[in-house]
C-alpha cells in the first residue's frame, strides 16, 4: 500500500523474525535483518545494522522504546521512535510519544501524540589552526 520498494528490501534479507498474536516479550530486544511483530513487546526494540526493517501490524504492540533504520508502522507504540532512515505510517498506527524520523511517508489515520521531528544530517565544520602562510589567519572549511 505505501512503498511497494519494501518487499524487495525484505526479500534480499533471508533473517526475517516473526512474533506471532498472542505473544508478549518482557525486556529488550536486539534484532538483524526484518521484524515483524503480531504480538506485544514491553521493552525496547533495537535493530543492528543498516538494513535492518521493523515492521508492527495492526494487531502489534510496543510499550517502550524503538531504535531502527528502516520502519513501518500500522499498530500502537507507546513510547518514543526514532528512525533514522525512513518511517511508513499505515492508516491504524497510533504513537504516544516522541517521534523523530529523516524520511516519512503518513497515511490518512495515522496518529502522532508527541514532539515531532527531523533529523537532519548535521554538516560538521572543520577547523584547522593558524597557518603560517597566512599570516595566522584562521581556515574554515565545511564538508559538502
Amino acid at each position: 500500500m505505501l512503498n511497494r520498494k519494501r518487499h524487495d528490501r525484505s526479500n534480499n534479507n533471508p533473517e526475517t523474525s516473526l512474533i506471532a498474536r498472542g505473544t508478549v516479550i518482557r525486556g529488550d530486544l536486539r534484532f538483524t535483518g526484518t521484524l515483524h511483530l503480531d504480538g506485544r513487546i514491553e521493552g525496547t526494540v533495537l535493530a543492528e545494522g543498516d538494513d535492518a526493517m521493523f515492521t508492527l501490524s495492526e494487531h502489534g504492540q510496543v510499550q517502550g522504546e524503538i531504535r531502527v533504520p528502516h520502519a513501518l508502522i500500522n499498530g500502537h507504540v507507546t513510547g518514543d521512535v526514532h528512525i533514522s532512515v525512513r518511517l511508513e505510517l499505515a492508516a491504524q498506527a497510533r504513537i504516544d510519544g516522541d517521534l523523530r524520523y529523516h524520511t516519512m511517508e503518513m497515511a490518512a489515520g495515522a496518529q502522532v501524540n508527541g514532539r515531532i521531528s527531523r533529523q537532519t544530517e548535521e554538516s560538521q565544520k572543520v577547523l584547522s589552526g593558524p597557518d603560517a602562510s597566512t599570516g595566522g589567519v584562521l581556515d574554515t572549511a565545511v564538508p559538502a
